[in-house]
């Protein structure tokens, strides 16, 4: 089947795009444009070309069947460069998005002509990539740097309406795109006009230059180690200082140094691992999500807060319930100072956080969950406690409401056992702050029904997070693996290294936070509590909570805090403490390199993983790295764990993991069978996709 067509309408030659499901940009397609434009131009009669498109799309991007091959002639940019050297105005016709590589085209184009629905993007920030077909160069010639370049930095595309405003495009039409690009096409022809981007340096002022140069110094400071951010910034200053041609350059040097590294190709794997999670296995297309309305949530504390605010964002209704007044109010006015303080930062107008206020009905007494389309328990993590209300919501729901728990470690199943309808209790285990933190574990019980699961998915996606379907078990996968790294920073204290030491490592690595400032942050007490309602003991960490110091919020923990100061300082009495507890357990101490560290505790997460592989609890290795990523700061151009530990070697990990577990006389860090048997392989875990 031929991907592009050209046909004659009167004067006009309309290249017709027609690869389904989205029209990415394959070499068929490559090859039938330039030959459609080249066809075009050779016809006397035509004397003008319109490109458009057939489906939602205009197009999509790249082919990424195509990722990693040979490529195949035209290239991209020698296409684009055909485009707008044509003897012809060629006008783009955009009925749906134009990402990547298809706003490239469009680019290219002398005009463009859109719908309402459209959306125009450059999202190669995402693939650890810049914009490596113009798009670096094009895009601030035609609407300025200052506005082109947030574009290209977050990787979001923007709606027809701003494109407009923008001047990206000639003009958006109510209906019929591919008529209003025929007008745009022949008027050009008519004026003999043929607009060209790679020339048009208008916008490109001194106030521009001031105004991106402010925007590029922000975005270096929060780049985070991501190779592409800085890359974008010398490549979009180049369209103030370059030719167009030796823009151009610079920018495909960019590009093809990006391709090959690693830090670049680890947000690529992010990329089509985050695409990867929303495939639930034995959850077909056929599976329709149940219709969600209206939303209960039971409990106002920070999360139950946090979570009525998600489902506000979206626009859906949902109930805050509590079990007494006064902390239903406490709750709904932290709800409030919320908002507010997105409202003085500009983010939020007070009409929204009117409309949002409004969506959030505050009541006492679980009766007023019974017309909620799903209820979201977020109570004290006590199995008790939440049998008790899980109890009480099967008497007051309504049939074929979804009954979910936020517990982060609990057995949904025991908690299901509480109700007679055990097919609507699933885990969804959103993260703290849950307005704000893009992960939520969806916890797939046996028994829990598929439709309920995807519902939970859809649901999980329509508040703006990243949902991925986890097995039950204790602590799920994101802090089953959390409890080994714990372990880890607990046990090199006691061996050798002192916080400030061991949080450096991983800081160093890419986290925002090492464990132990994160702990103090977090309140020690939370895993004192855990750990005593278990039978668990951690030395260094029980002594700390047995004296008080639980950390911010005491003024004291694993650091000091005076005068309710955010970043910690060096506690001798507690360096101290670790030193008298190693005593005590007959270890002599010993330093460790920062390497060390980053093995000690990152090594018993991925032995983790494998085992969490093992057992089905994720399926896919990459649905561990995003389960990281978005709920544990792992640093995005590190990977994720798995991804981190095929390119360290499996070998070299199982390794050291036997040697730390004979020289601690520890068989719980013994190498998992998974992770014993790809090392013996020579594999990674990236070869168990498919």
């Amino acid at each position: 089947m031929t991907k592009v067509q050209l046909e004659r309408h009167g004067r006009i030659g309309l290249v017709t795009i027609d690869n389904p499901p989205v029209n990415a940009l394959s070499a068929a397609v490559r090859q039938g444009l330039a030959a459609a434009i080249e066809q075009a131009n050779a016809d006397k009669a035509v004397a003008a070309i319109v490109i458009a498109s057939t489906g939602k799309a205009f197009i999509a991007g790249a082919d990424i069947s195509e990722f990693g091959k040979p490529p195949a002639p035209p290239a991209l940019p020698d296409l684009l460069d055909a485009i707008e050297r044509s003897a012809k105005p060629v006008v783009a016709a955009i009925q749906g998005v134009a990402l990547g590589g298809g706003l490239e085209v469009a680019l290219a184009c002398h005009g463009r002509a859109a719908l309402p629905a459209a959306k125009l993007g450059l999202p190669e920030i995402k693939l650890g990539l810049i914009p490596g077909a113009g798009g670096t160069q094009r895009l601030p010639r035609l609407i300025g740097a200052a506005k082109a370049f947030p574009i290209m930095l977050s990787g979001e595309p923007i709606a027809a309406g701003q494109a407009l405003e923008y001047g990206l495009l000639d003009e958006v039409v109510s209906s019929d795109v591919v008529t209003a690009a025929m007008k745009l096409a022949e008027g050009l022809a008519a004026e003999r006009r043929r607009p060209v981007t790679s020339e048009a340096t208008g916008r490109l002022t001194e106030t521009d230059r001031e105004a991106f140069e402010a925007l590029a110094a922000d975005a270096l400071k929060k780049a985070d180690g991501m190779p592409n951010v800085p890359a974008l910034v010398e490549a979009v200053r180049g369209a103030f200082t370059l030719a167009f041609v030796e823009g151009l350059a610079v920018e495909r040097k960019l590009f093809l140094s990006l391709i090959g590294d690693p830090r670049s190709q680890a947000l690529r794997h992010v990329f089509f691992a985050e695409r990867e999670v929303a495939k639930v296995p034995g959850i077909g297309p056929e599976v329709k999500p149940r219709e969600i309305l209206s939303a209960a949530v039971i409990g106002a504390g920070t999360m139950g807060g946090g979570i009525a605010m998600c489902f506000a964002n979206a626009g859906i209704p949902v109930t805050l319930i509590e079990t007494a007044q006064a902390p239903l109010d406490n709750g709904v006015n932290r709800i409030g100072a919320i908002y507010d303080i997105s409202v003085s930062r500009g983010s939020l107008t007070p009409e929204a956080k009117a409309k949002r206020m409004k969506l959030i009905r505050p009541a006492v007494g679980l009766a007023a969950a019974a017309g909620a389309d799903i209820v979201v328990e977020a109570a004290f993590e006590e199995m008790g406690v939440k049998q008790q209300i899980f109890g009480e919501l099967d008497k007051v729901a309504k049939p074929g409401a979804i009954l979910a728990s936020n517990t982060s470690y609990l057995d949904v199943p025991t908690i299901a056992a509480a109700t007679k309808r055990p097919q609507d209790v699933i885990g969804m285990h959103f993260f703290s702050p849950a307005n704000v933190m893009k992960l939520l574990e969806i916890v797939r019980p046996k028994g829990a029904a598929d439709d309920a699961i995807a519902t939970a998915v859809a649901l999980g996606r329509r508040l703006g997070k990243v949902p991925v379907v986890v097995g039950n078990g204790f602590g799920f996968v994101g802090n089953r693996m959390l409890e080994q790294r714990t372990r880890a920073a607990e046990r090199l204290l006691v061996a050798g290294a002192l916080p400030h030491e061991v949080d450096a490592a991983l800081v160093g690595f890419g986290f925002k936070m090492g464990p132990f400032a994160m702990a103090d942050l977090a309140g020690n007490d939370i895993g004192w509590r855990s750990r005593k309602a278990r039978g668990l003991k951690a030395a260094v960490a029980d002594a700390l909570c047995e004296a008080g110091w639980f950390g911010q919020k005491t003024g004291r923990g694993y650091y000091l805090y005076p005068q309710g100061a955010r970043a910690g300082q060096r506690c001798p009495e507690v360096e101290a403490l670790i030193q008298r507890i190693s005593a005590e357990q007959g270890v002599t101490r010993r330093a460790f390199s920062q390497e060390e560290i980053l093995a000690r505790l990152l090594d018993p997460m991925v032995n983790e993983g494998a085992r969490i592989l093992e057992e089905g609890v994720a399926a896919r290795p990459g649905d561990i790295d995003i389960v990281w990523i978005n709920g544990y700061n792992w640093p995005a151009w590190r990977g994720g764990p798995m991804f981190w530990a095929d390119s360290v070697g499996l070998d070299v990990i199982a390794k050291r993991l036997e040697t730390q577990a004979a020289e601690i006389g520890d068989k719980a860090l013994e190498p998992a069978p998974l992770l014993k048997r790809l090392a013996a392989e020579g594999k990674g875990f990236a070869s168990l996709k498919g």
